[in-house]
């Protein structure tokens, strides 16, 4: 057995076995608690996913550093609720954030990134301080206060199912449509010619150039479709919660945190991570909320000393 084989059976005996304990205590003890505590942490997972994936393309793929990424999705949030409360209609409210931020995802391509490609650590401070801003022209323009809307008659209510009773039809929903994307975002990174220009891009971009591609137009366009991604998960995350200042720190955090343990510029990976991450704090939540925040570093250290480029992640 080969030294990757061994690290990889290492990594799910420590990651596996306490969990699969735990798993049987929990359904032993209180079956109900513990399946709506999964379901909590699926959806919880799919919103952290909606977010990652826009990430992941960007700093994961594009290998852009982009810390203003919250930003967007605390922008799309603000946006899609401003049109949602105008016009009565949640399905333009998603548009609309899924819009409003691959607009500023491109500004942001087009003004700051081109400029500094492959410059790390300047791509790192000018979107620190890009996201300092953002965050004080949103709390001038929609002030502090905490909003909410609520999601289309169509999938408002609860579904009954079995354990659990009832469950938000909402929540399925989202956890449904994050899959599709999920899957549809796979495709298009690898089933694609645009994914392929994508990958050939990050790999080597002067031939690419060199073959005749727009390799600006091509990431242009990859990075507003991960911040439109990311605007549309403030909208879905805005209705399943709430929108308020900090989400945006909170999300990015989140984001950061799913691309280290899924690997970075996999979308697998990012659902991964976004599985392990969405279930740790919800679990660590309902049975032990004191170290609930800790569990969600334990898997990012346990994974980064048997995977050190995350789970799915390959060399560079």
């Amino acid at each position: 057995m080969t030294r990757a084989a061994l690290t990889r059976w290492a990594l799910w005996l420590v990651l596996g076995v306490p969990i699969a304990v735990f798993a049987v205590w929990a359904v032993a003890d209180n079956a109900s608690l513990f399946f709506k505590t999964l379901l909590n942490g699926l959806t919880l997972a799919s919103l952290y996913f909606l977010v990652a994936s826009g990430f992941t393309l960007v700093f994961g793929l594009m290998r852009n550093v982009n810390l203003a990424h919250g930003s967007l999705y605390l922008f799309g949030a603000y946006v899609g609720w401003f049109v949602g409360e105008h016009t009565g209609s949640w399905v333009l409210a998603v548009m609309a954030g899924f819009l409003a931020a691959a607009v500023l995802g491109l500004l942001m391509q087009f003004l700051v990134f081109r400029h500094m490609q492959g410059q790390d650590l300047r791509q790192t401070l000018v979107t620190i301080g890009l996201s300092i801003v953002f965050a004080d022209l949103m709390l001038w323009i929609w002030g502090a206060e905490i909003y909410t809307f609520d999601p289309p008659s169509w999938i408002y209510g609860s579904t009954t199912l079995p354990l659990v009773e009832k469950f938000p039809t909402y929540r399925l929903v989202v956890l449904l449509a994050s899959v599709l994307i999920g899957v549809g975002l796979w495709l298009l990174l690898a089933r694609t010619r645009i994914g392929m220009m994508i990958r050939a891009g990050v790999d080597d971009r002067g031939m690419l150039a060199a073959s005749g591609v727009n390799v600006q137009l091509v990431f242009a366009l990859t990075f507003a479709i991960g911040a439109g991604l990311a605007g549309l998960a403030g909208v879905v995350g805005g209705t399943a919660l709430s929108i308020s200042p900090g989400e945006d720190t909170r999300y990015l955090l989140a984001s950061l945190v799913v691309v280290i343990v899924g690997g970075m510029g996999s979308v697998v990976g990012a659902a991964i991570g976004a599985l392990l991450i969405g279930l740790a704090e919800q679990f660590g939540l309902a049975y032990a909320p004191t170290y609930s925040v800790v569990f969600t570093f334990v898997i990012m250290v346990v994974t980064l000393a048997f995977k050190p480029r995350g789970l799915m992640g390959k060399a560079a």
